[in-house]
């Protein structure tokens, strides 16, 4: 990529243009998963959507490879390419909240923490996920599986409109009227079908306290508390969530010395509202078992917001393996507390979720997201900070991942893919695969859109 080129570019955009010798590239290009260093030619920060359309107009002319930024929060980093023209939405972070409608529109290159606290400030809760630092975009395009999904939905079942850059550089405002089969697409298809630069979003009424806290147990009492967990979400309220954390304690003072650096479990539970109904629905979890540390109570929805923030910090080595199961049985139990005990890397954790509720009654022919029928998904967090350590963990993630095979429905979320698992991206869609794939060739029949967990043009 020549200067003469780059400065081409500048003057049809209003943001900022960088190459490698340039001051800010290394901060436009940074990824949150530090075990990809990805260095593209061309970097064109955008301010407006006018400047998304002329750097997909110029990475499709001059046929350069094009990768696209949001929060950079990807586990398979693939928001960053080598080579080519990144487009860096993180200066796009406006938020417009229209509160007697109860919606929201929201930027491409916002992050949740930056948009729960705007929306919270008027009594309201937007669909966003349980780490804060969590790009609103990559998010919402894959699904958006969050502590309000039971009782809400995912995120695209929020979603209201989508303005979104497609491979010929028009600019669409995508609705359930207004190109519907994009906007079907976009709802759980990822980035395969343009670049979306704005989000108009349904809000509902949370907050602005909760009840929600973490209860930590000893590992040696996992088979009868997950047990338990299975029987208590099956008739749960869609209020409820709880996430069953698998990790080593950390040495905190608010633990017991002689946890430090154990293994344990962890039940963070969640509660879409406070009061007498709220207590006597998570009574049941907290009255589970004895823990050595357990603090639930009402507590702000933004503070809930961040609980995983410290434990996912940027700039660590990160392995992503998930699986999406039918059941919590007690054969899936079992292999779990066998393969635990070897966890290892001082960020990783591995933890079940709960499905059904709200996101489980939508049809899986609504949106592009298919997996409405799954009771329960697995996810293994494998972090670390020293390079030397990565195939140590990253086998061990993936012995556990592959024991917990012969229990898991096939299907998986496409945003908890890890890096190498391409031949897992059709199960991702699964059902919806076909119709995405001609879709897709409609769209994009070049397939310009390909740094992601890609869907190819149907032939």
């Amino acid at each position: 990529m020549t200067i003469a080129t780059a400065d081409e570019l500048a003057t049809t955009v209003e943001g900022t243009v960088l190459t490698p010798e340039d001051d800010g590239y290394d901060d436009a290009r940074a990824l949150w998963n530090a075990r990809f260093n990805r260095r593209p030619d061309l970097v064109v920060r955008c301010s407006r959507a006018r400047d998304v359309r002329s750097a997909v107009d110029f990475a499709r002319d001059h046929d350069l490879q094009l990768s696209v930024k949001g929060g950079g929060h990807a586990f398979a980093a693939n928001t960053v390419a080598d080579e080519g023209l990144l487009i860096d939405l993180t200066p796009m972070k406006g938020v417009d909240i229209d509160v007697e409608a109860e919606t929201a529109r929201v930027q491409a290159g916002a992050r949740w923490g930056e948009v729960d606290p705007l929306v919270q400030a008027h009594g309201l809760a937007s669909p966003g996920g349980t780490v804060s630092t969590v790009g609103v975009a990559g998010y919402t395009l894959g699904g958006g599986m969050g502590y309000l999904a039971r009782k809400h939905g995912l995120a695209i079942d929020n979603l209201l409109s989508v303005d979104v850059v497609t491979a010929d550089g028009s600019l669409i405002h995508a609705t359930e009227d207004n190109h519907p089969d994009l906007f079907w697409a976009l709802r759980g298809g990822g980035g395969n079908f343009g670049v979306a630069t704005r989000f108009e979003f349904r809000l509902h009424e949370v907050g602005p306290d909760v009840l929600a806290g973490q209860i930590f147990h000893r590992i040696e009492d996992a088979p009868r508390l997950l047990r338990r967990y299975r029987d208590v979400m099956a008739n749960a309220p869609d209020e409820v969530q709880c996430y069953p954390f698998f990790l080593r304690v950390p040495p905190l003072d608010m633990f017991p010395e002689e946890f430090h650096g154990q293994l344990a479990l962890d039940f963070v539970v969640f509660y879409a509202g406070t009061g007498a109904e709220a207590e006597a629905a998570l009574q049941p979890l907290i009255d589970a078992g004895e823990p050595f540390l357990s603090a639930v109570g009402p507590q702000p929805y933004t503070a809930v917001l961040q609980t995983f923030d410290a434990g996912l910090p940027p700039g660590q080595r990160y392995e992503s393996r998930s699986h999406d199961l039918a059941d919590l049985s007690d054969e899936v139990i079992e292999t779990l507390v066998t393969h635990l005990p070897d966890m290892t890397g001082e960020f990783t954790s591995a933890y079940l979720g709960a499905l059904g509720g709200a996101a489980g009654r939508v049809d899986p022919d609504a949106t592009a997201f298919p997996h409405r029928d799954a009771a329960f998904f697995f996810h293994i967090m494998a972090g670390w900070a020293n390079p030397d350590d990565d195939e140590r963990i990253t086998a061990w993630a993936r012995r556990l991942h592959d024991a917990l095979a012969p229990f898991a429905t096939g299907g998986v979320y496409v945003n908890v893919l890890g890096a190498g698992e391409e031949d897992r991206v059709r199960a991702a869609y699964g059902r919806n695969w076909a119709r995405l794939a001609e879709l897709k060739r409609t769209w994009d029949p070049d397939n310009l859109f390909r740094t992601n967990h890609n869907i190819p043009p149907s032939d």
